[in-house]
């Protein structure tokens, strides 16, 4: 049985690596959510790419518009980091067993361990994400979006005009982006690893404390970055469809995640359900990675042996 130590500092690993994902991370995602918000309602778009987005803002928002949001970021990923890194280490060490640790990743396990921990956290991000979405889509000169002066401002006016429906809205994309998003980040780290580490024990040579250290950390870069990949690109549809229900103006919009996209396709093309596709990638990778190294290094740190 896992002593509560070793438990607290599975959470503690978690809440490192949501840090790192947020300073990483938080700049492409603002340009993925006015990708998202605002190429997904006419054939026209208000954004040619990532790049003219990033530019718009760094131009009429400069440096800090990048980072709108942020502070609801950080509460939220942290935790949510924190509870996701955490379940999934425990349960799978309770489906695999004590015994089974250290041996070949098995999807049976992976899979249930990482869907139930996704759709525990939507709950945490649903409500963090709505803030945040809310705050990088308003602009100094969009005034239909200009009207929250912080996060806590945004929350408050979310719960007074639409009450807890209202700040859980979008929560059913949420829950399937979780759910089955982390089932195959988790599938393709644990493989991808695994993988790693069997080729580069198949190989003879001087193994210094100082060069493992570096080979683990760029196996952490590797594996974090492609299972991050692997996340967005299965999942980027449902997280369009949560931008747009949690940011539309008409608070009686469907929250239907495959209605919205259906509406969406039919506007835009089968183009808008992957509206802000290459910011989401370009993030994928430096952002996840820095999340596994973080995550890796401080349960190393800890003391805590990897399953």
């Amino acid at each position: 049985m896992v002593g509560g130590d070793d438990v607290a500092k599975e959470y503690a690993a978690g809440f490192i690596a949501g840090l790192a994902t947020v300073v990483t991370g938080h700049p492409f995602d603002t340009v993925k959510v006015k990708l998202q918000a605002h190429n997904t309602k006419t054939q026209v778009k208000a954004y040619k790419n990532a790049l003219h987005c990033a530019s718009r803002i760094l131009i009429d928002e400069g440096i800090k518009g990048l980072y709108k949001g942020a502070s609801s970021s950080f509460i939220g990923t942290a935790f949510e980091s924190s509870l996701m890194f955490g379940m999934y280490s425990q349960t799978k060490k309770i489906v695999q067993g004590e015994e089974a640790q250290g041996s070949r990743p098995q999807l049976q396990v992976i899979i249930p361990s990482a869907f139930c921990g996704g759709a525990m956290i939507s709950f945490i991000l649903c409500p963090t994400e709505l803030v945040k979405c809310r705050m990088q889509v308003q602009g100094k000169k969009d005034t239909m979006y200009a009207r929250y002066s912080g996060p806590l401002d945004c929350a408050h006016k979310t719960l007074q005009n639409e009450g807890i429906k209202g700040i859980f809205r979008g929560g059913l994309a949420t829950l399937l982006r979780e759910s089955i998003g982390n089932a195959v980040f988790f599938s393709i780290y644990e493989f991808s690893r695994y993988w790693m580490h069997m080729q580069l024990n198949s190989m003879s040579f001087p193994h210094s404390k100082h060069s493992k250290l570096l080979t683990d950390a760029g196996i952490g870069i590797l594996t974090g970055g492609l299972a991050g990949i692997a996340f967005w690109s299965a999942v980027l549809p449902l997280d369009v469809a949560k931008t747009v229900i949690q940011t539309a103006p008409d608070t009686h919009s469907s929250r239907n995640p495959f209605r919205t996209l259906n509406l969406i396709y039919r506007r835009v093309g089968f183009s808008g359900c992957y509206a802000g596709f290459g910011p989401t990638l370009a993030r994928a990778f430096p952002a996840n990675a820095a999340a596994i190294v973080a995550w890796e290094f401080t349960a190393k740190v800890l003391g805590l042996k990897r399953a």
